[in-house]
Order: structure tokens, then C-alpha cells, then sequence
């Protein structure tokens, strides 16, 4: 997962509240609320490269993965918590 969050490749969807975006998050990410992911498929197919989505513990980013993947997405990853992925990143 490291390898992959470091790759400049790699796009990192923040899925929690525009709140909660604003109150930290990875350097880069974009915030896409899970509750509009599936409005947003057709922004997220336009992705090129990997994506790795990230939330406050990995539970609505494995939402968003799984929702993703039943969609033909084969791209997509859980991160996990975005403090994890903010570690990894950064290293």
C-alpha cells in the first residue's frame, strides 16, 4: 500500500463531510463525500491511475471501494484511516 500511495499515479479520495476534509487531511486528496460517490462515477472512471480512498477509520472509504468495484472498478483501494495514509505519503 505505500508503494502505491507514494506513486504520483495515484489518486487519494478523501470520503468523509467537506467538515471533516476541512479539519485535516492528505496533501493532495480530493474530498468526494462517500454520499456522492455514486453521482461522481463518471469524474472517478475519468481517473487514470490508481485510486486509493481514505475516511476517518476505513470504514465508509471500504464502503466506497465496494460500491467502486461492483461498478466494474478495478483501480480502486482502501487506504484506510486518512491519518495512515497521510503517514505513508509522507515517508
Amino acid at each position: 500500500m505505500k508503494e502505491l500511495i507514494q506513486s504520483p499515479s495515484t489518486v487519494i479520495i478523501d470520503v468523509r463531510t467537506p467538515e471533516e476534509f476541512v479539519g485535516g487531511h492528505v496533501a493532495g486528496s480530493k474530498n468526494i463525500p462517500l454520499m456522492e460517490i455514486s453521482q461522481r462515477v463518471d469524474e472517478l472512471r475519468a481517473i487514470g491511475g490508481d485510486i486509493v480512498l481514505c475516511c476517518a477509520s476505513g470504514n465508509r472509504s471500504g464502503h466506497a471501494t465496494h460500491f467502486l468495484k461492483n461498478e466494474g472498478f478495478t483501480n480502486v483501494h482502501n487506504g484506510g484511516s486518512w491519518l495512515d495514509v497521510n503517514y505513508y505519503k509522507s515517508k
